[in-house]
């Protein structure tokens, strides 16, 4: 069974984008390392970072595919490869996909085997969370399959949940940028540089808290 592994950056930055318009749907991609083709293990994901997408007009083509292009320009440069697409709702319980979400990342699910489309629950949204409240599918056998939760793995154990937990109660939420923010000043940097190395502090010290425990 191919295992899922999240690093603490994706996690953060999922989260820190729909916390930054909870009254509003998001959406964004997860980049994974490029696979060695000599890999004894292809079927395992390390997803290594979460490029925040829209929280306006999910789905308006012309943008999508520039967004698109620009991430796949970063993620090759990087040694990634775009490998799955994240959503929040507008809506608190709601957990599904519509249709343009699932063109997108049908589309991904072309150019990367065992794509992932991952919903978060707006539910269990929290500054004390237990765990990642992430739904996560995979496309196999060309359906998208829910994954049991035993082969989902978060890089830094519980350093994740705390990490997280802080960035929320700091309010980095803020410091989050998405295309619908580049598009409106280009200056702003949707790579969200500044953003990752905070996060890398945060999780140094929240591994700190941790091991002292």
């Amino acid at each position: 069974m191919s295992k899922i592994s999240i690093s603490p950056r994706a996690c953060s930055k999922i989260i820190l984008h729909a916390a930054k318009y909870p009254h509003c749907a998001i959406n964004g991609l997860l980049l994974a390392k490029q696979k060695n083709k000599n890999d004894s293990k292809p079927a395992d994901i390390l997803i290594q970072d979460a490029i925040p997408l829209f929280h306006q007009c999910l789905h308006v083509s012309p943008m999508a595919e520039i967004a698109l292009t620009m991430v796949d320009r970063f993620a090759e440069q990087n040694g990634m490869v775009i490998a799955g697409y994240y959503l929040a709702n507008e809506l608190v319980n709601d957990m599904s996909t519509d249709k343009p979400a699932h063109r997108i990342a049908d589309k991904i699910a072309e150019n990367f085997n065992n794509a992932l489309l991952v919903v978060i629950d707006n539910k269990e949204l929290t500054f004390n969370m237990n765990s990642v409240p992430f739904k996560i599918s995979q496309y196999a056998d060309g359906k998208w399959k829910v994954k049991d939760k035993a082969d989902i793995l978060n890089e830094r154990g519980d350093g994740v949940i705390e990490t997280i937990s802080i960035l929320l109660k700091e309010e980095r939420y803020h410091d989050l940028i998405d295309f619908d923010n580049h598009l409106d000043n280009i200056s702003l940097d949707w790579q969200n540089n500044e953003l990752n190395k905070i996060i890398n502090k945060t999780l140094a010290y929240s591994n700190g808290v941790q091991s002292c425990k």
